[in-house]
């Protein structure tokens, strides 16, 4: 091999990962469900603090957005947010629930990051977008 494929090999599996480790997942039709382990080595921790490392909320709006796109099909352009809430802070290695839902008719998405804590359900952050064609 070449310095610039050994280069490439090298890159390839050193780069840095955007997106966490899909643990579980269930689709039914137009919703999903999907059980995250939110890695400590996704580079959106990086500089998002560097003595306290949380999961940024466009990370979250990006990742909800991938994997609908991935698993119900939906369309792929951005065309708004609507009720965005960020309730609790995700942090790294933190294991966490993705509810996804797809309302067809009003072209909307509607997510929710939760995760348990003891007994109880935490919710970290919630939302609908406007997607389309």
């Amino acid at each position: 091999m070449n310095k610039m494929t050994d280069l490439k090999k090298h890159m390839g599996e050193h780069m840095d990962k955007r997106k966490p480790t899909i643990i579980d997942i269930d689709v039914a039709d137009t919703q999903a469900t999907l059980r995250l382990n939110v890695d400590a080595d996704i580079l959106d921790f990086k500089g998002h603090f560097a003595h306290f490392p949380l999961l940024p909320g466009v990370s979250q709006i990006d990742w909800a957005l991938f994997y609908a796109i991935k698993y119900l099909g939906t369309p792929a352009i951005f065309k708004g947010m609507e009720v965005i809430k960020f309730q609790e802070p995700i942090f790294p290695d933190a294991l966490v629930t993705l509810d996804l839902s797809w309302d067809n008719d009003k072209q909307k998405l509607t997510f929710k990051y939760r995760s348990k804590q003891g007994d109880e359900w935490v919710s970290h952050s919630s939302g609908k977008m406007k997607l389309g064609n």
